[in-house]
């Protein structure tokens, strides 16, 4: 069932909110895994702040709370995306998939998109997957975690 969320630009004033959002998304990859190392809980207010100087932030809203959120910034002309969260309550009705696709067009002149995310997290590879990423590189984050890195590509109008 998909919801009527909003997807739109987030500010440092949802810093806080984005940030325990972060922290009760990531609790899933931590179960997952058995490492609460994970780098995303170990973020602070501050480092969540920071990132708003140089990159772009989206997030979707439910009502008054924010249900999901993505960030990107252009290196280049690759895009890297990073920090797709959905809440628990709220994942697979279609938010991520909106929240990618709404960063997506937030960078018309990225040649590429590359992001990372568990091996072992399959509701995100079939996501990005489905959005046309594929693997190219997998490494080790701790003994317990391995990272695979997707990336796609698109052709860019130059004017």
């Amino acid at each position: 069932m998909t919801l009527d969320v909003e997807i739109l630009p987030a500010d440092v004033s949802d810093a806080p909110a984005i940030l325990a959002l972060q922290k009760l998304a990531f609790r899933t990859e931590a179960r997952l895994y058995g490492d609460w190392s994970i780098p995303a809980l170990k973020k602070t207010l501050d480092d969540i702040r920071a990132e708003f100087l140089f990159k772009i932030f989206l997030k979707a809203v439910l009502g008054d709370s924010i249900v999901g959120s993505v960030r990107a910034e252009l290196e280049e002309s690759t895009c890297a995306v990073g920090g797709l969260i959905v809440h628990p309550h709220y994942r697979r009705r279609g938010i991520g998939m909106r929240l990618m696709q709404a960063i997506e067009t937030m960078f018309p002149y990225a040649e590429r998109f590359e992001l990372f995310t568990g091996e072992r997290s399959e509701g995100n590879l079939k996501l990005y997957s489905r959005l046309g990423y594929g693997v190219f590189r997998k490494e080790s984050l701790s003994p317990k975690v391995g990272m695979v890195f997707m990336e796609k590509r698109r052709a860019v109008l130059r004017t």
